[in-house]
């Protein structure tokens, strides 16, 4: 959570005192969150969920994604993006990251086999994938890509904003992420046919609040509805969310620059302009190197948090996909074709480069004099360790 204050509570309190919690009604919190949220993104339907990971699943069930289908996931990733393609009864078929931290198009494009219905490029820590590349790829073999930008709210690519790019994409208001309510999220997408799917994922009584006698397309869910509260908090959320993106761009940037002639090279960037600013990331040669950068500057490995990379799924590598045998999509026959054989080393070039991999967080409200005590810091350890 970066900013979060007097505002949010106001809009809160307005809401409980109101009694209508309930997210359905004219000009409520939520409806107005999606319309501008989607003036915002530059698309055409958003959809507020209870979190970035029921987000994806209802984007990948409004492209048809599901049993019988391969998705392809990076090796880098937030579990919840593996979880999302399982939800929806399909297979994750999980491919190398390359130096910008993202999915490797090459890696991509490689791994597309005869079950292949669609990729999921994640923006991971507010850094947006080769999208350009991505979507020539998808076009040629005939893909659907969702894109995962639960860690880049805020963040665009090449001018235009991630989620807007794919066919169809979610984000995440969690806790931990740029623009936050606690928990919620938002699935996006500019496919009126998409839409139907879409909402019944996320409502699992959508039917009560439609028209019963000319949807046809109703089925049931779990569900993943979100309140008016988170609706309030995000409203206010989306006022602050490009001042705080801007001020981390500029800040990254600063350290980019001023860390240029020490020898340590920055991760790939496929948007410097346009992304979130949230993470300044820097690979080193070698995995000693890293951990000897580590020591000095008190930085984190992305190879090393624990829970971003695939070595840490565990319930993928079980086929722990239901709590019932026969709801597992790993289990089911018109899955049986699928590539499900995930080993530990099987994206061997990604931990390589993770394991490499320096990384400093950002946050708006930092000093300037804090930010040149970190420039010293990395310039100080660069000399040390190259």
């Amino acid at each position: 959570m970066y900013r979060i204050g007097q505002k949010e509570i106001e809009a809160i309190e307005k809401v409980l005192c109101s009694g209508k919690v309930f997210r359905y009604g004219i000009g409520g919190e939520c409806t107005r969150f999606e319309e501008r949220y989607a003036k915002y993104l530059s698309v055409k339907h958003v959809l507020m969920t209870s979190s970035g990971t029921t987000a994806l699943t209802a984007a990948m069930v409004g492209q048809n994604v599901g049993p019988g289908d391969e998705v392809l996931v990076p090796a880098c990733t937030y579990i919840a993006t593996a979880i999302a393609v399982v939800a929806a009864g399909a297979i994750p078929v999980i491919v190398d990251v390359d130096e910008s931290i993202t999915m490797c198009p090459d890696a991509m494009e490689a791994a597309i086999g005869p079950r292949t219905k669609a990729a999921v490029p994640v923006h991971m820590w507010g850094l947006p994938c080769d999208m350009d590349r991505i979507m020539a790829i998808a076009a040629t073999h005939n893909l659907r890509i969702i894109e995962d930008a639960c860690q880049c709210v805020g963040g665009g690519y090449k001018g235009r904003k991630v989620g807007a790019i794919g066919h169809a994409a979610g984000f995440s208001f969690n806790y931990y992420k740029n623009m936050t309510c606690g928990e919620g999220g938002a699935a996006v997408t500019n496919d009126d046919n998409a839409i139907p799917r879409m909402g019944c994922m996320v409502d699992c009584c959508k039917f009560y609040w439609t028209d019963r006698e000319t949807d046809e397309s109703l089925f049931i869910s779990n569900g993943a509805r979100a309140s008016e509260v988170e609706g309030a908090i995000l409203n206010c959320q989306l006022d602050r969310i490009d001042g705080m993106v801007n001020r981390m761009r500029r800040m990254k940037k600063r350290v980019l620059r001023e860390t240029a002639d020490s020898g340590i090279t920055p991760i790939k960037a496929n948007s410097l302009d346009d992304e979130c600013g949230s993470h300044v990331m820097f690979v080193l040669p070698s995995q000693e190197q890293a951990s000897r950068f580590r020591e000095l500057t008190g930085c984190g490995i992305a190879g090393q948090t624990g829970r971003h990379v695939y070595t840490e799924w565990d319930p993928i590598f079980a086929h722990s996909g239901a709590p019932h045998p026969a709801m597992n999509p790993f289990n089911f026959d018109v899955n049986k074709d699928c590539r499900m054989d995930y080993t530990r080393d099987m994206c061997a070039p990604s931990l390589d480069i993770l394991n490499r991999t320096a990384m400093f967080g950002m946050h708006p409200d930092r000093k300037r004099d804090d930010m040149t005590a970190l420039i010293r810091k990395i310039n100080k350890a660069a000399k040390e360790v190259l």
